[in-house]
């Protein structure tokens, strides 16, 4: 059996430089993913910051515009109703009882006409206020086509009709309703002011 000289590699500098070499790329590749990681990150953080800076100004600005809307349209409603006020108080106490006045005996011929087939004949006594006796007497009487007897009470406002037809009595009651009207704009317009000092 022959020796054989045993042959190994040999490991020059060179050779050792470019293992290194290889070994530094890997390091510096992943440097290179680590930095990039680093900085992707960095970048999305920022940008969530800055979204969410943006936001919170967003919703600062929204809030103090809606308030400011708010003062404004409060503002606007007070002007609007103390504006109103004066002309709808004189239209129930001024413009409406001249309507009402006007209106009544149209009401009362409306009420008692669906009666004329029941009252088969039968007097009506019409009481009214002594100031509707001639226009009652002008537009209901002389168009009722039944009996009918008036009479003046100056117990009743200029507003008010009784009629009866033997033991059934009805009332047309305008002035009521006209202070029912009065009495609800200014329940209104006190809840308005109200409303409008809350938000002062």
């Amino acid at each position: 059996m022959s020796l054989r000289a045993l042959r190994l590699e040999t490991f020059t500098p060179e050779a050792r430089g470019l293992m290194r070499d290889d070994h530094s790329e890997a390091e510096a590749e992943e440097a290179r993913l680590v930095a990039y990681e680093q900085g992707h990150r960095a970048g999305w953080d920022d940008a969530i910051a800055a979204q969410s800076g943006d936001l919170t100004r967003l919703r600062t600005d929204l809030g103090q515009n809606l308030q400011d809307l708010s003062f404004t349209y409060h503002e606007a409603h007070s002007h609007v109703l103390r504006s109103l006020e004066p002309l709808l108080r004189d239209m129930v106490s001024v413009v409406l009882p001249v309507v009402a006045r006007e209106t009544l005996a149209p009401i009362l011929l409306g009420e008692l006409k669906p009666l004329a087939a029941e009252l088969a004949g039968a007097p009506v006594e019409i009481v009214t206020h002594p100031d509707n006796l001639a226009l009652v007497e002008d537009l209901v009487v002389a168009r009722a086509g039944f009996p009918a007897t008036l009479r003046g009470e100056p117990t009743l406002g200029r507003g008010q009709v009784h009629f009866r037809t033997g033991a059934s009595e009805r009332v047309v009651d305008l002035d009521g309703a006209l202070a029912a009207m009065t009495e609800a704009v200014s329940a209104f317009f006190h809840i308005a002011k109200e409303e409008s000092r809350a938000h002062g």
